[in-house]
C-alpha cells in the first residue's frame, strides 16, 4: 500500500481542521497508509485543543506538534515535512480552499515521474488583493528564481520523498520552499484543480507578509542586489575613466577649453566613488554567499509533539 503524508501548517483554524482531517481520513486511509501532520503555528484560538482531541481519536493517523511561537507558514511546512515518512508529500491549507478531493489529481500526476506537481487554478476564489499580489510574487520569481513562466507557485503541491528528503537538509532561517524546490529540481509538473471559497476566517495575507517574502527572495535566496550595487559601480567607475580622460586631453590641447576645478574634482570623485561601489559590490557577493551558508538561526521550534500515544519535547532545528 502506498503511503501517503499531508501536512498542514495551522493558524487559528479551530473552525476547519477537524471537518478538514475527518474528510481525508474517509477519502483516502482505505486506499494509502495515510499520515496527516498537523502543524499549529501558534494559534491565538481554540486550535490547540481541536488538535490534540482529533490525535486522540486518530492516534495512528494524526501527527501534532505545536511551535513554541509564530514561524509563518513556510517554516511551519518545513517542521510538518520534518516528522512525514510517506513515499509522497502533499502540503495544503487549512481552510478548504484546497479541496481534499483534488489530492487525487495530484496522485495520479505525480505517478507520472516528477518530482513534484503544482495545482493550477483556472479560478482562484481570493480577493483581488491577493491575486494581485500573487501576480506580482510570481513575476518576481521569474526574475530571481528563474521560475517557469506558466508556473503558479501554489501552496497545495504534492512531492515525492527524494524531494521531501532533500528539502529537509536545508537549516538556514527563512526558508521560502518553493526557492529551495526550484534549486534542487526542474522536473516540475502541474495540474488543473479547483480553488474553492474559504470556509471560516479570513485570511492573513497582507503587504507586509508580501514585502517581507519579497525579502526574504532577495536578500536569501538571490544575490541580485550586490549584484546591481556592483554594476553601478562599475558603470561609475567607466564614466569617472572618461571623464578622467577627458580631463587630461583637455589640458594637453590647445584649443580646447580646460574645466574648471570644480569639474575636475568631480571627475576625479566619480572614478574613485565608483570603484569603491564596485570593491564594496564583490566584497559583499562574497559575504552573501557566507551569509547563505552560515546563518543559524533556527527555521522552527516545535514546543510539543504528539505521535501515536506519545507526548514528547522537542529541541529546536
Amino acid at each position: 500500500m502506498t503511503s501517503l503524508s499531508i501536512v498542514i501548517p495551522c493558524y487559528n483554524a479551530e473552525k476547519t481542521i477537524s471537518d478538514l482531517c475527518k474528510s481525508l481520513i474517509l477519502q483516502y486511509s482505505k486506499e494509502y497508509s495515510l499520515e496527516i501532520v498537523l502543524i499549529n503555528d501558534f494559534s491565538k484560538d481554540g486550535t490547540d485543543a481541536v488538535c490534540k482531541r482529533l490525535q486522540a481519536d486518530y492516534p495512528e493517523t494524526i501527527i501534532y506538534a505545536r511551535l513554541s511561537r509564530n514561524f509563518g507558514e513556510h517554516s511551519a511546512v518545513m517542521a510538518g515535512l520534518n516528522l512525514t515518512s510517506g513515499e509522497y508529500v502533499v502540503t495544503m491549507d487549512d481552510d478548504f480552499q484546497n479541496p481534499p478531493d483534488e489530492i487525487k489529481k495530484l496522485l495520479n500526476e505525480i505517478t507520472m515521474g516528477f518530482d513534484v506537481v503544482y495545482s493550477q487554478y483556472s479560478e482562484k476564489m481570493d480577493s483581488l488583493f491577493r491575486n494581485i499580489g500573487s501576480y506580482l510574487n510570481g513575476s518576481m520569481a521569474r526574475v530571481i528564481l528563474h521560475k517557469p513562466a506558466n508556473l503558479y507557485l501554489s501552496s497545495f503541491k504534492i512531492m515525492n520523498r527524494f524531494l521531501v528528503d532533500e528539502l529537509i537538509t536545508y537549516k538556514n532561517p527563512n526558508p521560502y520552499i518553493d526557492a529551495i524546490i526550484l534549486r534542487i529540481t526542474r522536473n516540475i509538473g502541474m495540474v488543473d484543480v479547483r480553488h474553492d471559497i474559504r470556509k471560516s476566517g479570513t485570511s492573513g495575507y497582507s503587504i507586509k507578509k508580501l514585502a517581507a517574502l519579497w525579502g526574504d527572495m532577495l536578500i536569501s535566496y538571490s544575490l541580485i542586489p550586490l549584484r546591481i550595487f556592483a554594476f553601478t559601480g562599475l558603470i561609475f567607475t567607466i564614466l569617472g575613466c572618461f571623464s578622467v580622460i577627458d580631463m587630461y586631453v583637455r589640458d594637453l590641447h590647445p584649443f580646447m577649453d580646460n574645466l574648471s576645478e570644480l569639474e575636475e574634482l568631480t571627475s576625479i570623485t566619480m572614478f574613485f566613488r565608483g570603484f569603491q561601489l564596485f570593491a564594496t559590490g564583490i566584497v559583499g557577493e562574497y559575504v552573501g554567499r557566507i551569509y547563505l551558508k552560515m546563518s543559524q538561526e533556527p527555521q522552527f521550534i516545535i514546543r510539543e509533539k504528539i505521535a501515536g500515544r506519545l507526548n514528547t519535547n522537542e529541541a529546536e532545528v
